[in-house]
């Protein structure tokens, strides 16, 4: 395990408990003994529930603990006369940046905390100017946040915090919104930062990013069931996975080939040895992913030459699309991807008609949405949307009725309504009994996301639009969501969905449609498009880690077939070539 020379503690936690209290209450740490020492990049993992971001709360004194003690830089953070101090040493990324931008511009946000914390006007301005040149919005400064994307507006969260040049920064999946780049670019500041002697804990549920850190601690049920190096974490697959984890998929592939865990490509080349020195010939993978007889040769949904600009006709216009083209066939899974602000969400909400066509044509199922006189209401309950923060869709006192607020808007008889809820929860796993009469603001992240998909399939549409829909969701609940999608498709629902992770695109996906600036770059098969090194070489689009993964053997002489997309598919071709899991030795080529 790594430590600095100095192991000199920054946060100490003895005996910690914290209990949530209400009508049912919930223990979400029980018994926490942690040191993390200054200047250690520490990873906590573990499914959703398992007390991550209350522990992580706990580091600045947002929460206190019911039982127990709690130290930063030796100050007890129940000294409420201390509280601010504490703040200035310990600034906190939250998963929703919504929770922490207050001011009217990009550029007045990032500078609240410094002005908070008294810093002079002149040095302010240099901090200011340099955080959001670190992550890429000095030039969005002007910018009202309330226009800016998702991801965009995450960036602006992590530079107010940089702003106040703390001790130690703490990101509760602070990149879980971002694309490719961006998380890129985030986490390069924060190897900088860790370089100068930044503490940084993070947060997160993607495997590769914790992987980067020095040390990973695993909670499971509110207590620390696994601590060390990310080898020594990665290495523990049967153990990770009971805890609803995965190892990243780098490390899987070669325990999976019997070698010793790698966690990046040079690292797997290294442990695989000499390679064959022979290049692959044209592989067709098209039977590992055609699918049933479902998908119709006629388009479900047709944009043409579609135009969007937000405050059009002012100064402050925005382009978000310009002159869009693209079918989805009638019972596909049709995969969205490019990176933030590329356009994605706009015409996913042209699909559902929240936003109707300025200039060119949407047309849904027949219905045209550039239609004066369409009853957008009836409409729209044929094509469903999910949004990127699904969870901020429940608005019931109850799961049930939320979600029967939609058929009931339907005028169904009741028995109709009951029979469309209670498949609509199996559907997402939130058994109709059991969850009917739960209060929707005690689920847990992952079940509000459910519940929320829920009240969209209880319309039982025939288009299902879906926005980032497994962002901050553990390894587990990524496949369990994956998998409704795939059971919703196989009843004949058409699929749109919107994503930066790649591994959801090939999993799910028929074809891919690659948004740039506005405009449609690439479109075609999905094994196809991700493997095109000339889309993703300098374009921010979000290269798929595996199709990465398969070119640099490539490029090291191991025959990897050039549509090789799966951990399966490598892994076999790997195997062909004679790498013997059991014995870890080359056997031979073929």
């Amino acid at each position: 395990m790594f430590f600095p020379e100095n192991r000199e503690p920054i946060f100490e936690l003895q005996g910690v408990w914290h209990v949530y209290k209400g009508p049912q209450a919930v223990e979400a740490l029980r018994g926490i003994d942690l040191t993390i020492y200054k200047g250690e990049y520490v990873a906590l993992i573990g499914a959703n529930g398992s007390g991550k971001s209350t522990l992580a709360r706990h580091l600045n004194a947002l929460l206190l603990p019911t039982q127990g003690r709690v130290r930063t830089d030796g100050i007890s953070t129940g000294d409420s006369q201390r509280r601010g101090e504490i703040r200035r040493i310990v600034q906190m990324v939250f998963q929703e940046p919504d929770s922490q931008i207050v001011a009217t511009t990009v550029e007045e946000d990032v500078a609240f905390g410094p002005e908070n914390f008294g810093i002079p006007q002149a040095e302010m301005r240099q901090r200011v100017r340099a955080a959001l040149e670190t992550v890429g919005m000095w030039d969005l400064r002007a910018r009202p946040p309330h226009q800016l994307s998702a991801g965009q507006k995450q960036r602006v969260a992590i530079a107010g915090a940089l702003a106040v040049q703390p001790q130690a920064l703490i990101l509760d999946e602070a990149t879980s919104m971002l694309d490719t780049a961006g998380e890129q670019a985030v986490l390069d500041v924060l190897a900088g930062l860790h370089a100068m002697g930044t503490t940084l804990v993070t947060i997160t549920h993607e495997m590769e990013e914790a992987a980067l850190a020095d040390r990973v601690v695993v909670l499971s049920q509110g207590q620390v069931v696994l601590d060390g190096t990310p080898h020594e974490i990665f290495g523990q697959t049967l153990e990770l996975r009971r805890l609803g984890l995965a190892p990243p998929s780098l490390a899987e592939l070669s325990l999976k080939l019997g070698l010793p865990v790698s966690l990046t490509v040079p690292e797997l080349v290294s442990n695989l040895g000499q390679s064959p020195g022979y290049k692959p010939g044209p592989v067709d993978f098209s039977q590992n992913t055609a699918k049933p007889s479902k998908i119709h040769h006629e388009p479900l949904i047709q944009v043409h030459n579609l135009f969007h600009s937000y405050l059009r006709g002012t100064p402050l216009e925005v382009p978000a699309l310009k002159g869009v083209d693209l079918e989805v066939r009638r019972g596909s899974i049709l995969g969205l991807i490019g990176p933030t602000g590329s356009g994605k969400s706009t015409l996913m909400q042209h699909l559902n008609g929240l936003m109707r066509p300025q200039t060119g044509q949407v047309i849904v199922n027949g219905m045209d949405w550039s239609d004066a006189t369409l009853d957008a209401r009836a409409a729209r309950q044929h094509v469903g949307l999910l949004f990127q923060q699904a969870e901020d869709q429940l608005f019931e006192r109850f799961v049930g009725d939320d979600v029967a607020f939609g058929p009931r808007q339907m005028k169904l008889d009741r028995a109709e309504v009951r029979r469309r809820v209670q498949a609509a929860m199996q559907a997402v796993g939130l058994p109709f009994q059991s969850f009917k009469d739960r209060l929707s603001h005690s689920l847990s992240g992952g079940e509000q996301r459910r519940a929320a998909l829920a009240g969209v399939l209880a319309l039982e549409p025939k288009v299902l639009v879906v926005d980032e829909p497994t962002a901050g969701l553990d390894p587990r609940g990524r496949r369990e969501m994956l998998e409704i999608f795939r059971q919703a498709n196989a009843q004949g629902v058409t699929i749109v969905l919107g994503s930066h992770r790649m591994e959801d695109i090939v999993t799910l996906c028929d074809q891919v449609v690659a948004l740039q600036d506005g405009q449609v770059v690439a479109s075609g098969p999905t094994r196809e498009i991700l493997s095109r090194s000339d889309l993703f070489e300098g374009q921010y689009l979000p290269a798929y880690l595996l199709a990465t993964t398969a070119a640099g053997l490539r490029d090291a002489g191991w025959p990897i077939p050039y549509h090789a997309m799966t951990l399966g598919e490598i892994a076999a071709a790997l195997q062909a070539a004679g790498i013997h899991p059991a014995g870890n030795q080359t056997l031979g080529s073929i």
